[in-house]
């Protein structure tokens, strides 16, 4: 089966496969320029050969393979074979069999899933202990003679200090968690995920298997993976490219969304109104409010004659089109088209020739009438009267918002125009219902949305109108939510984003968060707005120390010094407004902010991780907003291995730590 020394030269020969692969993917690229048979056929070659020579010009460094398969004599499809499993293929010399297979292959799941009750035909699985790209070790795991379990070197990597961005977690892929990343294109999932159940990681890897099984459906439609906040998306960056995909488009839905600059606030009322999914049936009816009904025929010259389309004939195009549920913009040029076709049939009947140029110079030529019909529109501009409200019309709002909604919405000074109206976060959401009605946004053929607990009902209809035709991951944790309109039912949200057939699975086994960490976060449960099982922790290392200071400064100053003593990165966690206080502090002492150590509000914390956290004041971080459990619920899950929390004042009466912290 292998010695490590053969295991070593088995590293050579990967390495050698990686460097043919790159050279034939180099040459590929000149060739690919003469073999194609028109200019567009070899400009699409070209980006294709391009893209694949870059990719693996860019492999980033790492072992080449992280486990090996034996299939016994037994087995139906791989009877007596040997497989090493890595992060990409890695193809053998000559033609021959590859040296490495893609996590991602039909084969390599019974690395993950084979058990000693079901080998699914293995023999043995051996699993590799590296130093950078060294190999060190290897343990094997004889599943056909019954032996498995307590796997030293996954409980090492599982464990491993976190320094840097996020990593991929494909050697440490548990059972529940593949069969997530290996759902079915056309499946729509929500992921129910405590604090360090991998959650992400499953949402990311998803998105790598499905271009591996279904990359020319993709490349077309796109995968999109929308984050909470921009440090978020810089800490899973790196999860992508490193497991050979590229081509994901990975943002956040404030970014997706920004079609104007945000330079203005919401009150939290104000917020709150714009968020309720009400606000969608408004502006629905300030868009086609815009609709008039034709009073007079439409006279239209053509030299010295005067085309005219009777008053009764508009009536029923423009009813006929506002009943057939078009976008705005496609249902002003349907009746733009049957005006001109009403047209068509006189000169017709008078045997004029309605020819291609004739067809476009009548069709500009019904413009003026068609602006006063069905105007043409701008997102703001629709916005713009809706929270203006002079009163002068009829109220798109009345009968849909109370009188107290509608005033916390409305502008109190109303800008001169659109053009000098001062946005915020809340209004791009509107835009993007707005311009949707208007005209259909892009689809996507995957979504990927992340502490999806967070949106609100209408952001949640601009996720659902880019996955209208494809499918979605859903992750979050109800326990997490710290908006106004967090979730509180998982069914009702995949409702709001389109997929009500969406299976919920939770995962409920941390395997970042440490046992001690974990059972004290736990104590918050009772006390948040979300009915979700308590978190079981796979690990029984870590720290936890509970202390009780004078000075709050002073006492977070002292634990961050004893955690530089510890290898990792060190996050404090903050209510917002003791951050510059505290950092003042740090920087004061000497400590260098911004490599090993970060200090940032609670607000910014979800969905990241640090190797140790000490979470400042739980007392300040829970008063500071409405959901204020729910935050701090978020800080005291951010630690992976040690969890300082540094208190001057009382501690918040629902959270108990252990009597006997350590």
């Amino acid at each position: 089966m292998g010695t490590l020394d053969d295991e070593r030269e088995h590293v050579e020969r990967c390495k050698a496969g990686l460097r043919r692969m790159l050279d034939g993917a180099r040459n590929n690229v000149i060739v690919g320029e003469t073999v194609a048979g028109d200019r567009y056929s070899a400009e699409r070659l070209g980006r294709h050969l391009k893209s694949l020579a870059k990719e693996l010009s860019e492999e980033p460094e790492g072992p080449p393979f992280f486990g090996r398969l034996d299939f016994g004599q037994g087995s139906e499809e791989h009877p007596g074979r040997a497989y090493h499993i890595g992060r990409r293929h890695i193809t053998g010399e000559h033609g021959g069999p590859p040296v490495v297979i893609d996590w991602r292959a039909p084969v390599s799941r019974a690395f993950y899933r084979a058990s000693a009750r079901d080998p699914q035909g293995v023999a043995l699985r051996r699993r590799f202990g590296w130093s950078g790209t060294t190999l060190t070790s290897y343990e094997d795991e004889r599943l056909e003679q019954g032996e498995e379990g307590g796997s030293r070197l996954l409980a090492a990597e599982i464990e491993r200090p976190r320094v840097g961005p996020m990593r991929d977690i494909v050697a440490t892929i548990q059972p529940e968690q593949d069969d997530l990343v290996r759902a079915e294109l056309d499946t729509s999932v929500c992921v129910q995920g405590a604090p360090g159940t991998g959650k992400t990681a499953v949402g990311l890897h998803r998105a790598a298997y499905l271009l591996y099984a279904h990359r020319r459906r993709l490349e077309r439609t796109g995968v999109l993976v929308l984050g909470p906040n921009r440090a978020f998306l810089g800490y899973i960056s790196a999860v992508l490219p490193a497991l050979g995909e590229v081509d994901v488009e990975q943002t956040t839905l404030d970014r997706l969304l920004a079609t104007v600059p945000v330079t203005a606030a919401d009150t939290e009322a104000a917020a709150t109104v714009k968020h309720d999914v009400r606000m969608a049936k408004v502006l629905r009816g300030a868009l086609y409010g815009r609709i008039s009904k034709p009073v007079e025929p439409v006279a239209v010259a053509d030299g010295s004659y005067r085309w005219r389309v009777r008053e009764d004939e508009l009536r029923r195009i423009v009813d006929g089109t506002r009943r057939e549920s078009l976008p705005y913009g496609v249902g002003r040029e349907r009746v733009r088209a049957r005006v001109v076709s009403s047209i068509r049939r006189q000169a017709e009947a008078r045997g004029e020739v309605a020819n291609a140029a004739w067809t476009r110079r009548i069709a500009r030529a019904v413009t003026p009438a068609l602006d006063a019909l069905w105007p043409p529109v701008k997102p703001e501009e629709v916005l713009y009267e809706v929270l203006r409200s002079d009163g002068k019309g009829p109220d798109p709002a009345e009968g849909v918002l109370t009188d107290t909604e509608r005033a916390a919405i409305t502008w109190a000074k109303p800008p001169r125009s659109h053009k000098s109206a001062r946005w915020t976060a809340a209004d791009l959401v509107l835009l993007d219902e707005i311009a949707s009605l208007i005209e259909r946004p892009r689809g996507y053929g995957h979504v990927i949305v992340d502490e999806a607990q967070d949106l609100s009902p209408m952001e949640c209809r601009a996720v659902a109108r880019r996955s209208e035709h494809g499918s979605l991951t859903v992750l979050g944790d109800l326990a997490q939510g710290t908006t106004p309109w967090a979730a509180t039912s998982w069914p009702e949200r995949m409702r709001l984003l389109g997929k009500p057939e969406g299976e919920v699975i939770a995962l409920t086994t941390g395997f970042r968060v440490p046992g001690a960490v974990v059972e004290l976060a736990n104590t918050l449960l009772a006390a948040l707005d979300a009915e979700v099982p308590a978190t079981r922790s796979y690990r029984s290392d870590g720290r936890l120390r509970v202390t009780r200071v004078i000075g709050l400064e002073k006492g977070v100053v002292a634990a961050v010094r004893e955690a530089g003593a510890f290898e990792g990165s060190i996050g404090v966690i903050a209510a917002d407004a003791d951050v510059e206080t505290l950092t003042a502090a740090l920087w004061d002492e000497g400590f260098d902010i911004g490599g090993r150590l970060t200090v940032l509000p609670a607000s910014l914390a979800k969905g990241l991780e640090y190797d140790h956290v000490v979470v400042a004041e739980p007392a300040a971080i829970a008063e500071a907003e409405r959901r204020g459990l729910n935050r701090l619920y978020v800080a005291l899950t951010r630690a992976v291995s040690r969890l300082d929390v540094v208190h001057a004042r009382p501690l918040p009466p629902q959270l108990s730590p252990p009597v006997q912290a350590t």
